[in-house]
């Protein structure tokens, strides 16, 4: 039998998980009686989690926003620097996870007092991210919204704006969401095709939740679909590139959504890339920061080397400094 504080920290990490639990589910999960868990709730009530309930049979318990953010005891500028910290965090892939710093700040500002909740949507509203070369990226409140929809397991009404700027508006059944390093992809099945499909972060328009529960049947591996999906775009450029790594290390620059990788022995690896322009190819491969031998096509090699120069020559270019 587990002490009732991994108990109260279990029941905590189920309530996060779906909008609403009855207490014969929640019972079921936790092997317990339903008097523990209504004794249990109490108790976390008692600690300051906002936890409401509907009465009746078919009543359940769902986590909302509490007065203070439990059982961590942060004053309001600690839970809004942590909060603004995860944000970050997630939009620049600093901590390598993204996927965790999301899941972390969506489950953060679900217990955030309003008065916090305010002041960090006036944060959002207010700072600026300087563009990536690849173009737009989606606002931390749009990620939030995509990363709460996963987490509802309900079927989501999104309208969305395609590469051409089509607008349509179809009703998905939300499963992921995954970061390529450049951009954030939406994973969801798409209801009226009955086919899993990826979606660009950053061309969703709106999400809103239609109520309706679902329980996805086998799905796909979110990053194997967001990989071929990307890679089944046909670009009017590919770059070969040796880049003196083993593979491994190769992946960890060059993620196998952007490139496709082939061992070039055991300490190299030959990576295809494709770019809409051979200055594009040869923007992303200096933001490497790495060794490299572009192998072909020679207009990608001579981009490059006028890149290059052109760093060199703003640099000093070679003049003595006094």
């Amino acid at each position: 039998m587990i002490s009732t504080s991994a108990r109260l920290l279990r029941l905590v990490s189920l309530l996060s998980t779906r909008p609403t639990w009855t207490c014969r589910e929640l019972a079921e999960r936790m092997a317990v009686t339903g008097r523990t868990v209504r004794r249990d709730v109490a108790r976390l009530r008692e600690l300051g989690y906002c936890i409401e309930s509907d009465p009746g049979p078919w009543g359940g318990y769902r986590l909302g926003g509490g007065t203070r953010v439990p059982p961590l005891i942060l004053d309001d500028e600690e839970a809004l620097a942590v909060a603004v910290a995860l944000r970050e965090a997630a939009l620049s892939g600093v901590l390598g996870s993204d996927q965790a710093a999301v899941s972390a700040l969506l489950k953060l500002r679900q217990v955030l007092p309003p008065r916090i909740a305010d002041r960090l949507g006036e944060m959002d509203a207010t700072f600026v991210h300087t563009p990536r070369p690849e173009g737009r990226q989606i606002s931390p409140g749009g990620l939030l919204e995509l990363a709460a929809a996963c987490r509802r397991g309900e079927r989501t009404r999104l309208s969305y704006r395609d590469h051409a700027g089509k607008a349509s508006v179809r009703d998905v059944d939300p499963y992921r969401l995954v970061h390529t390093g450049l951009r954030w992809y939406f994973v969801a099945r798409d209801v009226a095709r009955d086919q899993w499909r990826t979606f660009r972060a950053d061309r969703v328009v709106q999400v809103q939740p239609t109520g309706q529960p679902v329980e996805l049947v086998d799905p796909p591996d979110p990053v194997l679909l967001v990989s071929r999906g990307i890679a089944s775009v046909v670009y009017p450029l590919y770059g070969r590139v040796r880049l003196p790594h083993p593979m491994d290390q190769a992946l960890r620059l060059v993620p196998p959504t952007i490139g496709t990788h082939h061992p070039d022995g055991p300490d190299a690896t030959i990576v295809e890339i494709g770019a809409n322009d051979a200055d594009q190819l040869a923007q992303y491969l200096l933001g490497l920061g790495t060794p490299l031998r572009v192998l072909s096509p020679d207009d990608a090699r001579e981009a490059l080397l006028r890149r290059t120069r052109e760093l060199f020559e703003d640099n000093g270019g070679g003049r003595s400094s006094r």
